[in-house]
């Protein structure tokens, strides 16, 4: 059970990653979070913690009483799913890792209509074949960089003329 605990902790920590990552607004800091005011269930959960609870920066102490008040939400398949992904998470050397980090604020420091759009490309290429996602990484594996940048720029114009097909049309 104790291990459980730990998962679970862990699992809490990577949901609040995302509020770590956005920065508060400077006229309102975090307030801490005292023990008593969390749920029994919340306390539960944040067991691990309760010994350093004092301790903790009031931003960590926000971050994990919202992370614990999702996971308590969530219903079991999603938290079944959410424990893989974490066990995932933890089996990727730590390069890998860190490269996913970046990537992850690269993705978040896109306006929100280029991250739609990523989204939806995202969405695209997994609703592919197996075997045709396969040959497309394998191509983009094997591009130089310069082909690579003439397949981004082919992207973005077939994007484009579906976005705008008239106007693509008149151009003709």
């Amino acid at each position: 059970m104790n291990v459980f605990r730990s998962i679970v902790a862990v699992a809490l920590l990577v949901l609040a990653v995302p509020a770590f990552a956005q920065s508060a607004p400077a006229a309102a800091p975090a307030q801490a979070v005292p023990w008593a005011n969390l749920s029994a269930a919340q306390q539960q959960l944040l067991r691990p913690y309760a010994g350093q609870w004092q301790g903790l920066p009031p931003e960590r102490q926000a971050a994990l009483a919202r992370g614990s008040q999702r996971w308590i939400a969530m219903p079991p398949e999603q938290r079944s799913l959410a424990r893989e992904r974490f066990e995932q998470w933890r089996a990727l050397p730590p390069q890998r890792r860190a490269m996913l980090r970046e990537r992850m604020e690269n993705f978040r420091a896109l306006p929100p209509d280029e991250q739609k759009i990523v989204r939806e490309n995202f969405h695209r290429f997994q609703s592919l074949p197996a075997e045709q996602r396969r040959t497309l990484r394998e191509r983009w594996q094997n591009a130089t960089p310069a082909e690579r940048q003439k397949m981004i720029a082919r992207a973005r114009a077939q994007r484009a003329q579906r976005a705008h097909p008239i106007i693509e049309r008149r151009k003709e």
